[in-house]
């Protein structure tokens, strides 16, 4: 085999390795974005086997995201990739974190939903959980599906709409305050639906989070200004940075 036949093997080598990192990855935002679901309807429907079953389902993530990380680092260190294959290898291991974050904070919904579902259920605001649930698993798709396409525009639009997600979750946080200084009874199940409205809303960061990562990949350039974003009360800032 000569020199440029050798160099073209290695090339395809890498490429071919590449495709399959990058499949690990989208596989694992499947995963990821099926947990979210998951456990929005545990809490809505107080489903305990399928919360049970979430928390288990987690370990998978969490595997994933140590196999990616391992393939990524070997990928780079034996090919000493270009910038922009790089990029693409870099950006793998950074949505594998982040998807295994959103699985994480997916599982913690459910084990709350466990306690909740003890409880008496505090419809009303059941449906906030389940639309805040709903919006922030459509960004996550719709981050993954740019990723999935190679397109920067649908995840562009995630990014600029942002400060959704926190109106959905101001108000939230609102009328559970209200909820639990009018009915003494309901603040511990209310405690617990404070937690899992703060954890989408940090799922709804992760799929920010990707956009970001998706943007520089294609692009080679960072996002300029900051994200757009909705001015909280001091109340809901505390709530978030708990």
């Amino acid at each position: 085999m000569g020199r440029h036949d050798g160099e073209a093997f290695v090339k395809r080598s890498y490429s071919a390795e590449l495709r399959q990192l990058v499949a690990e990855v989208i596989r694992m935002g499947g995963l990821a974005e099926a947990q979210v679901v998951d456990a929005v309807d545990a809490v809505v429907r107080r489903d305990v086997a399928l919360a049970q079953a979430l928390i288990v389902r987690d370990l998978r993530l969490d595997t994933l995201q140590a196999e990616v990380e391992r393939r990524a680092l070997a990928l780079i260190a034996h090919h000493h990739p270009g910038e922009a294959d790089l990029r693409r290898a870099i950006s793998t291991l950074k949505l594998a974190m982040n998807l295994e974050r959103c699985g994480d904070l997916a599982r913690n919904i459910a084990k709350r939903s466990l306690v909740l579902s003890a409880g008496e259920p505090l419809l009303p605001l059941t449906g906030a959980i389940e639309r805040l649930g709903r919006l922030v698993a459509s960004r996550l798709r719709a981050v993954l599906d740019a990723y999935a396409a190679g397109d920067v525009e649908p995840a562009l639009d995630v990014w600029r709409r942002d400060g959704e997600v926190d109106e959905h979750y101001e108000s939230l946080f609102r009328e559970l305050l209200a909820h639990m200084a009018n009915g003494p009874d309901s603040v511990a199940s209310g405690a617990h639906l404070l937690f899992v409205a703060k954890n989408l809303e940090r799922i709804g960061d992760h799929a920010t989070n990707i956009a970001e990562i998706l943007h520089f990949q294609m692009t080679g350039e960072e996002l300029q200004g900051e994200r757009p974003k909705v001015s909280l009360p001091d109340a809901a800032v505390e709530g978030r940075n708990a």
